[in-house]
């Protein structure tokens, strides 16, 4: 049965299989062809087993297909095929070039639709234990890419240094020097910071410490990209809640005694 070419740009969450919507599981269930991206876990690509599947992400900056070529596959298999999702690793609209490929899309004369996905800017803090804002520590957040389409560090991480707000910053681990030494210039060298690699995923690591001490837990532990820095009060949060579900324990076991 002919399809009216269709695409649908679908979040697949922060790594965690579960944590996809289930309007994102109905748009892979309904699709002819999936281009997916290397964040996607492949396990997801099981709700479309009738589609194409086409991986299009990269890999230690080695890309499979171009954006440009990106557009144009989106375009040429939803005119072959019919409905075309583009799952993407967290939300397609958090630097995920999602609403670029709807435009593209759109300029087409494809129908566009967009399914949210759970953004890793909020989830893998969340996942453990750190919230991105805190009633008395933090009022806001800002979240920002580390790396410009230049190549070189936002400015916005300078002007956020100068905030008391959450800072999150993605694909941040190349520039992570530059980002504590701009920290470190507003008197900010024991804020606490957390990297946390693969966030979610059963290879999750997590490296936590304070301005001046992270560049050697990351060497420490080993921490690279894909993962998320998370700088602020907040991070304290994390241990404050081992404290005192320890202490909880700790009373109840004496109580049983």
């Amino acid at each position: 049965m002919y399809k009216e070419p269709k695409l649908t740009v679908v979040g697949a969450g922060p790594g965690d299989v579960e944590l996809i919507t289930l309007k994102a599981i109905k748009a892979l269930k309904d699709a002819d062809v999936v281009l997916y991206d290397a964040l996607v876990d492949t396990e997801l690509l099981e709700y479309a087993s009738r589609a194409e599947h086409i991986f299009v992400g990269k890999r230690k900056g080695c890309y499979s297909y171009q954006q440009e070529q990106i557009n144009e596959l989106i375009v040429s298999r939803a005119r072959t095929h019919g409905h075309v999702v583009r799952l993407k690793g967290g939300d397609p609209f958090v630097f995920g070039r999602g609403a670029e490929e709807m435009e593209h899309a759109a300029a087409h004369g494809l129908e566009v639709e967009m399914v949210p996905g759970i953004s890793s800017c909020l989830s893998v803090a969340a996942s453990q234990n750190i919230p991105v804002t805190k009633r008395g520590s933090s009022e806001s957040f800002w979240v920002i890419t580390g790396t410009t389409k230049e190549h070189r560090l936002s400015n916005d991480v300078r002007l956020a240094a100068k905030s008391s707000a959450t800072v999150v910053i993605l694909m941040g681990m190349s520039k992570l020097p530059q980002i504590v030494e701009l920290f470190k210039k507003e008197g900010k060298s024991r804020t606490p910071i957390a990297i946390i690699q693969n966030g979610t995923r059963v290879d999750e690591k997590i490296g936590i410490g304070t301005i001046d001490s992270i560049e050697k837990e990351v060497e420490r532990q080993d921490l690279a990209n894909p993962a998320i820095i998370i700088i602020g009060e907040v991070v304290k949060h994390r241990n404050i809640v081992k404290e005192l579900v320890f202490r909880s324990s700790a009373v109840e076991t004496s109580i049983r005694a």
